[in-house]
């Protein structure tokens, strides 16, 4: 084990007294081991302080390959092709299949030891050109294989090193020698000084381990995403593939009048009494309007227009004026709309949002009096319910939730509506989720077009 080595690698050094120095190849040569063992119990040696002191160097030798030292043991290719023809020659065909016989041939062809008579009735056959032969070779890495590569010159390294049977290897070495508190008994040093130590005063014949203050600290805890920050992460990155643009969500404070006139629901709808929306008493109303759009909303409320006969009553800017906590992102899609139709040029536009809307409801394991929605909006002309379920599929399919049921649903407010059921393999579970799709013509001066929204709570 390394603590033998260690040990080992000690007691090797004091025999080098009085030489001053020992390389580190040298005992691994002497105690018969891989060199970097003795690497390995130099290191550790070190780490104990003023034992040895070593000095890392650097030195190129040759070595020879896999099959360098399989040619060192057997004879070259071509020596090998050569002693296996006989005198009355060796039909080519049967020299080829030979281990060593298109290396062997082709070399043994160069030094001129054989020929190839392609004009024999046989078919072609190989003959000797010499009586013997001398395997330079083999010689060559023989001499490397006992160290004495120093024999041989450059450009024959360079020719064994061309045929793969010789590389070159840079050795990292250590020349040891004795340190200050040189011993052959290794002692483990402490690295803590505990309780006991100091109350039995055994510290005093102790050593310990020199604290390293350029070590790298434990990694303090950090902080990590909510799972359900995970969540909106990820829906994010896909509707930006998908080439949406996010809308701005940062307001969570709302007037009625986004948040429920502009998309029609009436003032005397349930959902805005103060069971189920959360209203501010500072500030409690809200003054500024686009005059031109409200005096429109307020004419499809009382009236009707647009195709819509409208809900007959007297709609009020009281109601509208009064401040809240947004109930849906579908307000920020409204001003987002309205925004786009004070454009001179329509641009079609695929819009998104996530984030926290606020109810006041009951708390229970399933309800709190926040939660976040997805929407997303689709402007352009021509749309129909074929591109919605298209872009729904997309977004599920990169979620990896590929088998889908579209179901058609009611709902007062959107029409059509749809319900959209997923298929999870393996698990036997069915999910299922509620899409609210608004079709609506935008009321605004000379422009008409479709948009599509997307709610997903």
């Amino acid at each position: 084990g390394e603590p033998a080595l260690t040990d080992a690698t000690a007691a090797q050094t004091n025999r080098t007294h009085p030489i001053p120095m020992i390389c580190s190849q040298d005992v691994a040569a002497d105690l018969g081991v891989d060199h970097q063992l003795i690497v390995g119990a130099v290191k550790s040696l070190q780490a104990l302080g003023e034992v040895i002191s070593a000095e890392q160097k650097s030195s190129k030798h040759w070595e020879l390959t896999g099959e360098g030292c399989e040619i060192a043991e057997q004879g070259s290719h071509e020596s090998r092709v050569f002693n296996a023809i006989p005198d009355k020659g060796l039909p080519q065909n049967e020299l080829m299949k030979m281990p060593s016989g298109k290396v062997g041939f082709s070399k043994a062809m160069s030094n001129k030891w054989i020929r190839l008579d392609k004009a024999h009735e046989g078919g072609p056959r190989v003959f000797k050109t010499v009586e013997t032969i001398e395997d330079t070779v083999r010689d060559k890495l023989q001499l490397v294989q006992k160290g004495l590569s120093a024999k041989l010159k450059d450009k024959e390294k360079n020719e064994l090193k061309k045929r793969k049977l010789l590389s070159e290897v840079t050795v990292k070495s250590y020349r040891i020698t004795k340190g200050s508190s040189f011993s052959t008994t290794i002692n483990k040093q402490e690295t803590e000084l505990t309780p006991e130590m100091i109350a039995s005063g055994s510290w005093k014949e102790k050593k310990f381990k020199p604290y390293n203050f350029e070590a790298m600290g434990v990694a303090p805890d950090c902080g990590h995403l909510h799972p359900l920050m995970k969540v909106r992460t990820q829906f994010r990155q896909i509707f930006l593939e998908m080439g949406f643009t996010e809308m701005p969500t940062n307001n969570f404070i709302e007037s009625s009048f986004w948040n429920f006139d502009s998309l029609f629901q009436p003032q005397q709808h349930p959902a805005r009494d103060q069971h189920d929306t959360f209203f501010i008493s500072d500030p409690a109303l809200a003054h500024e309007f686009p005059q031109d759009y409200l005096e429109r909303v307020k004419q499809v409320h009382s009236e009707g227009g647009y195709g819509s006969q409208g809900y007959k009553y007297d709609w009020k800017i009281e109601e509208a004026q009064k401040n809240l906590l947004r109930t849906h992102t579908t307000a920020v899609s409204a001003r987002m709309l309205y925004k786009l139709a004070q454009q001179e040029k329509f641009t079609p536009v695929k819009y998104f949002s996530i984030d926290r809307v606020f109810r006041n409801e009951s708390l229970d394991a399933t309800h709190l009096a926040e939660f976040h929605q997805i929407e997303g909006v689709v402007a352009d002309y021509g749309l129909t319910l074929g591109n919605l379920m298209g872009i729904l599929h997309q977004f599920f399919t990169k979620l990896g939730i590929t088998k889908l049921r579209f179901k058609p649903a009611y709902n007062p407010y959107t029409e059509p509506s749809m319900e959209v059921f997923s298929y999870h393999e393996g698990k036997s579970l069915r999910t299922k989720s509620y899409v609210y799709v608004m079709c609506y013509v935008y009321i605004a001066k000379d422009k008409n077009y479709c948009c599509q929204t997307i709610n997903r709570d």
